[in-house]
């Protein structure tokens, strides 16, 4: 920036001072002093040197800052450097006769040419909202060039003597005017032009930086600016006309499996597309935009609700086409959701929060087509929204708790462990169901940093009991698919400084099947550590034996459903008896789940179970845990209250 000022500089200084030396000497070549003329070559030139070096510094010093002070003196630099150049050309006119000089009119030459000078610089450089600034300071400049002219020729009187021998004529002088005045027409030129093709380059480059802030550089579309722009616009229009508008938002399905399995070379290829597919889908009576990742957004006013069924119904099918890609074909489709002005929201962020919960409501519905605005569906996809958002603000704050239920051994009494409950205390909701937050935590990419926020907490918690009993901590599918989890697992043990033999993880079957071999592989790697691993809710899923049989688990948890029945159901007892004979075959330690009564207790001391965890035992509870036998302090779950208003 620095370099292209000095050049501008350097261009204005040589127009300036070349237009001011030609404006001069044309004058004074148009001057009648009756008398022969000669001009002096040497002062002629130094005259329009001055010009040339004298108009540069002072635009040099106005442009050093902002400033009014800096303006000024600039200014007068130039008014200075015209004086000089006057009063060194008229030097070189020379003449047959006797010069004399007024000396009053001289000084307020020097005066007119040094303020209206400064003013105009002082125009040129202030505040741009002045209008007509521009014209103005020129104007002032000219004015300062004609007055310093005009009044400096007053105060000149000249006395013919005898002619020179060797004095200009006519034709000459007109031959010497000609060329200045083409010189400085020259010069004059090539000052335009430049600013001419600067201008022009300006204009291209500022084009084209406009064009790379308001569109997508991938597709092509416009992007969530713009789209905001255009909603304003198109919103305002409909308002004064009374028409509707509808905002249709647009989330593309499986794209992350394009990526995963094909490359990010072939995502954008899908990108690229499907946006052209949308583009001439919308017509060009509508306005398409790419928000970011694979979100998409359309506007379309309408005139009747057929128009924009149709219009709603080719986006859904351009987007559930097969679109073939070099060696495969990508089958995407889309979640569409649509809300209508005024019908569904009467400002911008209304419309598209409202078309948005329309989309996330058409991802997570069976009916695989676009959903419209409905408020009474939508407003619990909001609430889920806005638990999202606080679930996310709970975990950075460290809002949230952990609660410890025991476990203990049902022959002798004796504590095996505790098992890590997540709890979350709402300050506006209150209690919210871990049911509840852990879908949404599973639905909004939260799951990570939740599992990873209790593992932490459980073994920070654990590393401060007077005992040393286990702590068991419940993995996700989420959190078993991540690669790097036996490295999580050993870095927060190095973190707490809990000993691996301390820390247990309970998972269900459910999570495994999901990929079975890459599971056992994170499993063994875990179990390498010395952390213990227990096979959760084991009868309510596959139940498979072949899981048993390819990883030692450490433990396996009978779910509380076959506890609960225990008293009334045969049936329950005798699978709940097949678990534990299984268990014992395989020398794994069998847990029963959700022990609330004393006769639930009896029936598995009869058939022999390891170890139990229910409300009879002990509920879930924050703080210390004291690693004390439960039974002798055992109380019944109330009648009043069920297992899950407990939990």
């Amino acid at each position: 920036m620095g370099t292209q000022r000095v050049g501008w500089t350097f261009l204005t200084a040589v127009g300036a001072g070349a237009t001011i030396w030609c404006t001069h000497f044309v004058a004074m070549l148009a001057y009648q002093a009756k008398v022969a003329v000669t001009l002096d070559p040497v002062l002629t030139i130094a005259s329009l040197i001055i010009a040339v070096v004298g108009t540069g510094l002072g635009f040099g010093v106005a442009l050093v800052r902002r400033h009014i002070l800096f303006h000024v003196t600039g200014g007068l630099i130039v008014g200075t450097a015209i004086s000089a150049m006057h009063y060194v050309g008229m030097a070189a006119y020379r003449v047959d006769g006797i010069v004399e000089w007024r000396w009053p009119y001289v000084l307020a030459s020097l005066v007119c040419a040094a303020l209206f000078s400064g003013a105009a610089a002082a125009m040129l450089g202030t505040d741009r909202s002045i209008k007509y600034r521009r014209l103005i300071g020129a104007a002032l400049l000219v004015a300062a060039i004609a007055l310093l002219h005009f009044v400096g020729m007053t105060a000149l009187r000249i006395t013919p003597l005898a002619l020179s021998q060797t004095p200009l004529d006519p034709g000459q002088l007109h031959a010497l005017g000609l060329a200045t005045s083409l010189v400085g027409l020259v010069v004059i030129g090539a000052g335009v032009s430049a600013a001419f093709i600067d201008r022009k380059t300006r204009s291209d480059a500022m084009e084209k930086l406009h064009h790379m802030a308001m569109n997508d550089a991938l597709t092509g579309l416009p992007n969530r600016i713009s789209f905001q722009r255009k909603l304003d616009r198109l919103l305002d229009k409909a308002r004064i006309s009374g028409s509707e508008l509808a905002l249709i938002a647009i989330d593309l399905d499986r794209f992350k499996e394009v990526n995963d399995i094909h490359g990010h070379k072939a995502g954008d290829d899908v990108l690229v597309a499907f946006a052209r597919r949308m583009r001439q889908e919308v017509g060009e009576q509508g306005f398409v935009a790419r928000l970011g990742g694979d979100e998409f957004v359309a506007l379309r006013p309408y005139v009747d609700r057929d128009e924009l069924a149709t219009l709603v119904t080719g986006l859904d099918a351009v987007l559930k086409a097969p679109l073939r890609l070099g060696s495969f074909d990508a089958h995407l489709g889309a979640s569409i959701g649509v809300a209508i002005y005024p019908q569904d929201a009467t400002t911008a962020d209304m419309l598209s929060n409202n078309a948005d919960l329309a989309m996330y409501r058409a991802k997570g519905s069976s009916i695989f087509g676009p959903c419209y605005f409905d408020p009474e569906q939508d407003d619990a996809v909001r609430e889920r929204r806005e638990l999202a958002n606080d679930l996310r603000h709970a975990i950075d704050a460290n809002q949230l708790d952990v609660h410890y239920q025991v476990q203990a051994s049902v022959v002798t009494g004796e504590v095996t462990g505790y098992e890590a409950l997540l709890r979350w205390q709402h300050p506006e909701r209150g209690d919210v169901p871990p049911e509840i937050f852990i879908a949404i935590a599973e639905e909004n990419g939260l799951i990570l940093s939740l599992d990873e926020w209790v593992l932490r907490r459980a073994c920070a918690d654990a590393t401060g009991w007077d005992h040393q009993t286990k702590v068991a901590v419940n993995v996700s599918p989420v959190q078993l698919a991540h690669a790097g989890l036996p490295q999580l697992f050993h870095q927060v043990m190095l973190d707490t400084g809990l000993p691996p033999r301390r820390l247990e993880i309970e998972l269900t079957e459910t999570a495994i099947m999901a990929d079975r071999d890459r599971a056992l592989h994170v499993l063994r790697q875990i179990k390498a550590l010395g952390v213990g691993v227990a096979l959760d809710d084991f009868g309510t899923g596959y139940s498979s034996l072949e899981t048993l049989r390819a990883f030692p688990f450490d433990k396996i948890k009978i779910d509380r459903v076959f506890a609960s029945e225990l008293e009334s159901s045969p049936e329950a007892t005798a699978i709940v008896r097949a678990v534990l004979a299984l268990g014992k075959s395989l020398s794994i330690p069998v847990l029963a789940e959700g022990i609330e009564t004393d006769r639930q207790l009896e029936v598995l001391q009869r058939e022999g179970c390891d170890e139990a965890q229910g409300f009879l035992l002990g509920y879930p509870a924050s703080g210390p845990v004291s690693g004390q036998s439960p039974f002798g302090d055992a109380k019944p779950l109330p009648q009043q209250a069920s297992a899950e208003q407990v939990a």
